[in-house]
């Protein structure tokens, strides 16, 4: 790990953190979940937070996909997709639902304003994101697909959002390490 110059998690905790929130809600796995976990600390992302029957840490099936991510990232738990939206609302935040609805924008198009912060919902792996909140979300992004399924395991898509949505921000902190 020293070769590759990885922050421990003191210097995680006290790194400048990309404005991005993941929003979990109703996630069954918790494989998905510690997976997600994983990649948030790879994106630096400020938090995951956790709704309605989605598992929390600490769990060993969380720590098995998350390699201790858990201890890196911060998350908050909310009993309500809704109580989430409208906290993160309350604080500035734009809220993109990641769902094929109407209107979506392709993930190809969609473009991070500077200095904004974001929150992205990623919803339950069969129903999606609840529709009844899709009116105070900013907008809906859609990963373009091209194959016979019609949607991608929830722990890829939030890998691909926060891959697209961070470069420049990675960019950035890996030139100030």
């Amino acid at each position: 790990m020293e070769e590759l110059g990885r922050k421990s998690i003191s210097q995680f905790k006290l790194a400048e953190k990309n404005p991005v929130i993941l929003i979990l809600d109703n996630v069954r796995s918790m494989h998905n979940v510690g997976s997600i976990f994983r990649t948030a600390d790879a994106f630096l992302a400020e938090a995951i937070y956790l709704c309605g029957y989605t598992p929390r840490p600490p769990h060993r099936d969380i720590q098995k996909t998350a390699l201790g991510a858990t201890e890196s990232v911060a998350w908050t738990y909310f009993d309500t997709l809704l109580e989430a939206v409208l906290s993160l609302k309350d604080m500035g935040y734009e809220i993109y639902a990641v769902e094929q609805a109407d209107p979506s924008i392709s993930l190809s198009h969609f473009e991070m304003k500077a200095h904004t912060k974001s929150a992205f919902i990623f919803g339950n792996e069969v129903d999606g994101v609840q529709e009844d909140v899709l009116p105070y979300c900013t907008g809906c992004i859609e990963i373009p697909q091209a194959g016979t399924k019609h949607s991608l395991n929830i722990a890829v898509a939030a890998g691909i959002v926060l891959w697209k949505i961070s470069a420049a921000f990675l960019e950035k902190s890996i030139e100030n390490t």
